[in-house]
């Protein structure tokens, strides 16, 4: 049922009328009645209710019938549940006859053209301004916004800012980038509402339920994908921005209900490829945004709480290609209305008018000022390309990983990056690569963000980093909003070398292709797959998912005088017959991966091929536990990197049923991170899991229920969550031996010599570490593990948090990977001292017997986000060589 304020507005209700209106209300004026209104199209006014997905699309195809000559419509992805992703480009007639033009000199400008050359291109080009809208999904106004504004610029009439705005630039409007999240909002909301909607934000039309609107189908968050292009609606969107090159970009927010409205200048830090020009116009936005909202008596605020660092952003990655772009942040209501802390009433049309207000304020001024826009987005590019970000060439080596780094050249490519490949073997730098490494040179237009995201670290600034310091020891928050670090390289596990010159030698430019395979060997024995890297491990499950036989082994082996790593998944001739073999083969290039044909199972050196110390292996079957008390995004991850990536299904259970499913019908449970009894189904829950593993299943946590399962008579694990260094001596003695509530008489004396011991007497005992803000930091493996296969050194991890487990004894379990030392931990970003400290040699993943099973702990997520590619064999051991252990 969809819910109209329109139905209530009547005695008690009346005050509600402010709610409803249409968009023409927001800005009077004179609007042409050929182009339908919302309230025509889908039969509510602007405001007067949440507007669906399918109306949205609805309603700008009907906008786009009724002035065909000023807008055109095209859709640029596809959701995962199969919603259209579309945007509109909206300009004068005249504008648009010379569509193809237009986009076509803007490409030119992308291109860092000659001063000169941009003299000539600029009457012939026009700036393109993109709107874009609801990228997390329960932020509801944004949507409604730039269905307005369309409607504006079509409609109006006689207004000489629109005239302005369509005869000197091009809009862009995306009105929905996260059409699933979208629906799954309006959908629970409208599910909870009754006669009336209340203002009370402890109501059920505020309270979704899990996972939420915010997140798309995989329940990733959509702004921080933007140079992972992990998911379909950021490759779509990715790729639509790159066809338009757009001088500036909106991404517009909502936040917390209380607050008011936020437009940049954004707050610090800045990240250090962002120019002084970049800066500066965003100076020129804010100030006409200011005009505006003060004029209507809008409060707002600038240059607090959303930073420009992480590069992820819907603002910061178009920043980094050369536009202006920023994040607007509107109050939300979460519906139709929310009572704020003060007892006003903010109503669903206040953030749709402010959010009207502030995409129209920035359309104008791009308008007003095309001429500048132009230059300064040329120059942009022109700078990067010559050298003004620095020069040199990344080169990329293929031996290790090669399905990984080839994967990431293609998101690079697809980024608008060159990439070149290197035809022969050479040396460069000091180091020797073979044939077939990739280069990626910093002279292009895109080298500062070629920089943000191949560079080993992308320094804080000193300064900031001294205030949050400062601001921790006075006992306050950090003001970072997001990671610290993401080279890619290190997510990847690649090894990538930064050059001052780029070596010479033929080089040919990388496509936006599928994966070549390799194939070698004659196969008479069988089949080989070593075990390197993603695409390796999705062969194998591939594989076994047709039903052939392989084994693998924890011992490196050499055979036909090729050496092969720990975890080298064999397939024989024999139990494997020749079309199951040409199946592997097929298999391999369809993927891109590697297999080695066996000639003989004659073996060099390691152990035989025949031997008990090869593991059979089996499709797994898995389940996961979904549902209340689990991060979404913790799940949402692992359930994508292991569907989508190394292509196994996931049977998600929900966490109220975990105490009477049927767990018995799978081999690994995985848990991903949560908190809270609920997270493992409450003590019925608990005791199933246990029951699973007892049976020999494999039990996979991660993060806060590592902890949760380290609790109680029956741990699963021999581990306990660390409190802060010094914690346990602070809180460990007590003054008369009483346990809690003063002293029993007089105490010795003390002194107290400085603020920070002050500080440490009088904080909390039983304290966390503080938040980790995210830093990629150094592992060192256990090699005798099977578990840690595919690693010779150990792999780059993201840590985010405060959680600091014990290791693990050798009568308990294996500390399969552990944390390096303190003088050797980090690897990008940045970490706070006493958690540099204190991390040292503890468990990052860490596996336990339990019963007839295994229990396997990550302190920390391994899929966080999609983007760690090099742990993705963490995960595979985790659900392949885990089983074949205990069976």
């Amino acid at each position: 049922m969809k819910f109209w304020l329109a139905a209530v507005l009547t005695g008690p209700f009346l005050f509600l009328s402010a709610l409803s209106a249409d968009a023409q209300s927001i800005l009077p004026g004179d609007f042409d009645p050929a182009i339908p209104t919302l309230e025509e199209v889908t039969g509510h006014r602007t405001a007067e209710a949440i507007t669906d997905p399918a109306e949205i699309i609805d309603y700008v195809e009907a906008l786009q019938a009724a002035a065909p000559d000023r807008m055109q419509l095209v859709q640029y992805a596809e959701s995962w549940e199969g919603r259209p992703l579309v945007y509109a480009v909206i300009s004068a007639p005249e504008n648009m006859a010379r569509l193809p033009e237009l986009r076509a000199n803007m490409a030119r400008l992308a291109d860092g053209p000659s001063p000169a050359e941009v003299d000539r291109l600029l009457p012939e080009t026009l700036p393109v301004t993109w709107l874009s809208y609801g990228v997390h999904g329960n932020e509801i106004s944004s949507s409604d916004a730039g269905l307005a504004l369309a409607y504006h610029l079509l409609a109006a009439r006689g207004d000489e800012r629109v005239e302005t705005i369509l005869d000197n630039s091009i809009v862009v409007i995306d009105p929905a980038q996260n059409p699933d999240g979208r629906a799954r909002f309006v959908h629970s909301f409208e599910q909870a509402l009754g006669l009336t909607p209340f203002a009370d934000p402890d109501t059920a039309e505020h309270d979704e339920p899990w996972p939420g609107g915010r997140y798309n189908h995989y329940l990733f968050d959509l702004n921080r994908d933007w140079f992972a292009v992990t998911q379909p609606e950021t490759v779509g969107k990715v790729a639509a921005v790159r066809d338009w090159n757009p001088v500036a970009l909106i991404d517009a927010h909502e936040m917390g209900g209380n607050s008011t409205y936020f437009f940049p200048p954004s707050a610090d830090p800045f990240n250090p490829n962002i120019t002084e020009m970049q800066k500066r116009k965003q100076e020129l936005l804010g100030r006409n945004h200011a005009a505006w909202f003060d004029s209507r008596g809008e409060p707002y605020f600038t240059r607090e709480v959303y930073d420009a660092f992480y590069p992820g952003y819907g603002d910061s990655w178009p920043t980094l290609t050369g536009s202006i772009a920023m994040t607007f942040e509107q109050a939300s209501a979460r519906g139709l209305l929310f009572e704020r802390n003060d007892g006003s009433i903010l109503t669903y049309g206040d953030g749709v008018a402010n959010h009207f207000i502030g995409t129209l304020s920035t359309a104008e001024t791009v308008a007003r000022n095309a001429d500048q826009f132009l230059r300064d987005y040329a120059a942009y590019r022109r700078t990067a390309a010559a050298g003004e970000a620095g020069r040199g060439t990344y080169l990329i080596d293929l031996s290790e990983r090669r399905w990984n780094a080839e994967s990431l050249a293609r998101r690079l490519v697809h980024q608008g990056i060159e990439v070149t490949r290197r035809g022969g073997a050479f040396s460069a730098c000091g180091k020797s690569f073979p044939e077939g490494a990739l280069m990626v040179d910093r002279s292009q237009p895109e080298a500062r963000l070629i920089r943000s995201l191949l560079d080993e670290n992308t320094p804080l600034p000193a300064d900031f980093v001294a205030e949050q310091e400062a601001r921790r020891d006075r006992g306050l928050n950090h003001r970072l909003y997001d990671v610290t670090a993401w080279s890619l390289g290190l997510m990847s596990g690649l090894d990538v070398t930064m050059c001052s010159a780029a070596p010479g030698g033929g080089t040919q430019v990388l496509a936006d292709a599928p994966i070549a395979p390799v194939l070698s060997g004659s196969g008479r024995f069988g089949m080989a797959v070593p075990w390197s890297d993603t695409g390796q491990a999705r062969l194998v499950f591939a594989a076994l998912a047709e039903g052939l036989n392989a084994r693998a082994t924890g011992e490196a082996f050499r055979a036909d005088g090729q050496a092969f790593p720990r975890g080298t998944v064999v397939f024989p001739r024999g139990p494997n017959d020749d079309a199951q073999l040409a199946r592997l083969s097929e298999l391999a290039a369809e993927i891109g991966a590697e297999v080695v044909g066996l000639a003989s199972g004659w073996v060099e050196d390691g152990p035989n091929l025949g031997s008990g110390n090869f593991v059979s292996l089996a499709a797994p079957r898995i389940a996961m536990a979904w549902d209340d008390g689990i991060a979404p995004t913790s799940a949402g991850a692992l359930r994508y990197v292991i569907e989508r990536r190394l292509g196994v299904p996931v049977a998600p259970i929900r966490t109220a049923r975990l105490s009477r499913a049927d767990l018995g019908e799978y081999d690994v449970l995985l848990l991903p991170s949560g908190y809270g009894p609920d997270a493992l189904g409450g003590a019925g829950g608990k005791a199933a899991i246990q029951s699973f593993a007892d049976q020999g299943g494999v039990v996979v946590a991660i993060g806060g229920t590592v902890a949760m399962l380290a609790e109680g008579e029956k741990a699963m694990f021999a581990t306990a969550r660390e409190t802060a260094l010094g914690g346990e001596a602070r809180g460990s003695e007590t003054s008369g031996g009483e346990e809690s509530g003063g002293s029993s008489g007089p105490v010795p004396g003390t002194a107290i010599a400085s603020e920070a011991d002050y500080r440490e007497l009088t904080g909390d005992p039983a304290a966390l570490p503080d938040e980790m803000p995210g830093a990629l930091l150094n592992t060192a493996i256990d090699p005798e593990s099977l578990l840690s296969a595919g690693y010779g050194d150990g792999p780059v991890v993201l840590v985010d948090g405060s959680q600091i487990l014990t290791p693990l004894n050798a009568a308990d379990g294996t500390n399969v990977v552990r944390f390096a030392a303190a003088d050797d931990l980090l690897a990008s970003g940045y970490v706070w001292d006493e958690n540099r400290r204190q991390l040292a040699f503890k468990p990052y993943m860490m596996a336990q017997r339990a019963g007839s099973g295994l229990a396997i702990g990550f302190a920390y997520d391994p899929a966080t986000r999609g983007y760690l590619d090099g742990l993705d064999l963490l995960i595979a051991n985790s659900l392949l060589f885990a089983p074949a252990s205990v069976r």
